[in-house]
């Protein structure tokens, strides 16, 4: 049900694409990609305009697929397709549960999917549909984290919100450190200085240049999506010096 004081007006949610292979080892689990839809749908129910972009690493990835012989371009390109296969994976789970949702490439693919316009784009969000940004920024040699943060500041969402396998961003590994300790807040220069691999650093110095907070959480978590909206003490929030 939609609250009368969402607390943001736009998000931009960035999944990985091996969040949705729940516990398999390659492709997309139904019911991982059920329970995701379902909280974003609830995300949506609270008035907040949600946007995604999703990953493809599910299915391939471009700069692995480069390290195996195949030309990164090439490569690039077929993982761009991946996140178009996620996409419309995420927009039937959507649909099935009542929510209008468009997908909207960065490749044109007109038979499967709108192209990619920004005004467009906008529209879609102010009318209520969850709109899906596929194929990355449409060009090789840039990642999914950096597509993410790039529609977020065109379609001017209030924050950019990551989702991680980990319960925010440590000091360290907490896999491989079990003292590793993590930022409730962070500053992007803080992010960078420390190469605290938040996201890769053209995403990182794109979000600090241009004010965009960001928050990174657990999707493990059941809940734990819709829950970060009002709760700032989930996770790690990062942003400018001055506003920390």
């Amino acid at each position: 049900m939609t609250t009368n004081n969402p607390p943001y007006k736009r998000v931009l949610l960035k999944l990985s694409g091996e969040a949705l292979m729940g516990s398999l080892d390659f492709g997309i689990q139904p019911a991982m990609m059920s329970r995701v839809a379902g909280e974003i749908a609830e995300v949506a129910d609270m008035g907040i305009e949600v946007a995604l972009v999703i990953g493809g690493g599910n299915i391939f990835r471009g700069q692995g697929l480069a390290e195996s012989g195949i030309d990164r371009v090439t490569g690039d390109h077929m993982g761009m397709l991946a996140t178009v296969m996620n996409s419309l994976a995420m927009q039937d789970a959507l649909e099935k549960i009542g929510k209008q949702c468009r997908v909207m490439s960065a490749i044109r693919i007109n038979r499967v999917c709108e192209e990619y316009v920004r005004r467009r784009a906008m529209r879609h969000l102010e009318k209520g549909r969850i709109v899906i940004f596929a194929a990355g920024t449409g060009n090789p040699f840039f990642t999914t984290d950096t597509a993410g943060c790039l529609r977020a500041i065109e379609i001017e969402a209030d924050v950019l919100i990551k989702a991680t396998k980990v319960d925010g961003v440590f000091d360290s590994d907490p896999a491989k450190n079990p003292d590793a300790k993590r930022y409730q807040t962070l500053t992007y220069s803080e992010a960078i200085e420390k190469n605290l691999g938040v996201m890769d650093m053209t995403a990182i110095v794109m979000c600090r240049d241009n004010n965009l907070p960001l928050r990174v959480f657990n999707l493990n978590q059941e809940g734990a999506l819709p829950a970060t909206m009002n709760d700032h003490s989930i996770g790690t929030t990062v942003v400018l010096e001055e506003t920390a």
